[in-house]
């Protein structure tokens, strides 16, 4: 496949999407690299849905940069708390107070179990919005989006990956997905399959 660009600069400091997102997009031989190597300042999210707050990041990368710039917004949804934590997930639990032992992941992870300790519906979906932009005012970015089913846990699962990773079990392998391994994961994902469609929408572009 033959891209118009070389280099892809990533719209996230998060080095576990960073990394996910390289090893799916690395068959296309293009430098991939994060925005923080430029020291892009952090872009406001004041939207309440994924895909503006996704399109935002990407204008906003690419501003700064001078590169086509690729973005996701992503979040996970609980059905019994009508679709929260969504676009806030990053932040649930708030601003992190100085001084706290606990990392962020860990103080969202422990209030989703909180305010979930008496649901007994635990079903969730992980869903990923990709926005690539060309340039800061690309008239047509394209999107992709992915979906990803599965149950909120009582209890922390596995190790690898982040955010909600430990608690949310896919619903195929019976696995949280902390407990899956980067390539399964890659492939099964909200954001693996946001990727297999921006990789087809880039081949028809």
């Amino acid at each position: 496949m033959a891209l118009p660009f070389n280099k892809l600069v990533i719209a996230s400091g998060n080095k576990g999407k960073i990394r996910e997102i390289a090893h799916v997009l690395a068959p296309l031989n293009i430098e991939i690299v994060s925005q923080s190597e430029f020291n892009v300042p952090e872009c406001p999210e004041p939207y309440g849905t994924f895909i503006e707050n996704a399109l935002a990041k990407a204008r906003h990368a690419s501003e700064h940069t001078g590169l086509p710039a690729l973005a996701d917004d992503s979040g996970l949804c609980v059905n019994a708390l009508q679709g929260a934590p969504g676009v806030i997930s990053a932040r649930y639990a708030g601003p992190q107070p100085s001084g706290s032992l606990l990392t962020q992941d860990e103080r969202n992870n422990d209030k989703l179990l909180t305010v979930m300790s008496r649901e007994s519906d635990r079903r969730a979906y992980f869903y990923s919005v990709l926005v690539l932009v060309r340039s800061p005012n690309d008239p047509q970015p394209i999107i992709a989006d992915g979906l990803w089913h599965g149950e909120i846990l009582r209890e922390f699962r596995g190790s690898e990956g982040f955010g909600y990773d430990p608690l949310f079990m896919d619903l195929e392998t019976r696995k949280t997905v902390a407990e899956l391994p980067l390539e399964t994961k890659s492939k099964m994902s909200h954001r693996g399959q946001a990727l297999v469609k921006l990789l087809q929408a880039l081949e028809k572009s």
